[in-house]
């Protein structure tokens, strides 16, 4: 398999890239610094660019099979302003099928189901403007041609693997209050092989 990973210096990204590897498969990390990826390895490829330039994502995706993207907000709009351009060259290139970490806030309120988990009283967020701007991502993909899976983890400490967790489609698991970032890494990865969520959210916690 060969696989794009967006955001590959990132506390998950980067796990991802490693358990990637470690399988063996073909991997080409979009980083805007390589010397953050301090990985030696020959099945790894780095890419230098900048996700908001449409030209350097069709030239990463070449010869790729799946995109994973664990970009995050960093304060600003890059993430809902760069899927329309990481959208645009997946039709360039002819790839269907992209992984996201997304935020349990964009899941369904259990409370009141019809809005959103960062929209309701279930939120402790004080601050919006991370899960707005991943309530943007969603709506591109849900309006998209491609096979779109979003990972929404909630409260995402530093943690191992531990293999024990649960999902949810469209919800966060009941009571849920965390996951580590190992194990968020971990199922995000298990989903480049299966279809078993396609064009869902799925909620992830311990």
């Amino acid at each position: 398999m060969k696989i794009l990973v967006l955001g590959a210096t990132g506390r998950v990204g980067s796990q991802i890239v490693e358990m990637a590897l470690k399988d063996h498969h073909e991997v080409t990390t979009f980083v805007r610094d390589p010397l953050k990826l301090q990985l030696d390895n020959k099945h790894l490829h780095i890419f230098q660019g900048n996700v908001l330039n449409k030209k350097d994502l069709e030239q990463a995706m070449v010869n790729v099979d799946v995109v994973v993207s664990a970009l995050n907000t960093d304060g600003n709009d890059t993430l809902s302003t760069s899927i329309s351009f990481i959208l645009e060259a997946m039709e360039q290139q002819k790839i269907k099928r992209i992984i996201t970490i997304g935020t349990a806030g964009i899941l369904q309120s259990r409370v009141t189901p019809t809005i959103l988990r960062y929209q309701s009283t279930e939120s402790k967020q004080k601050s919006t403007f991370a899960a707005q701007e991943h309530q943007r991502l969603f709506e591109q993909l849900q309006v998209s041609n491609v096979d779109w899976t979003i990972v929404c983890p909630t409260y995402l400490p530093d943690g191992a693997f531990t293999g024990t967790y649960r999902v949810e489609r469209n919800f966060l698991p009941e009571g849920g209050a965390r996951i580590s970032v190992g194990d968020t890494a971990d199922f995000a990865y298990k989903q480049i092989f299966s279809e078993e969520f396609m064009k869902m959210r799925v909620g992830i916690a311990y």
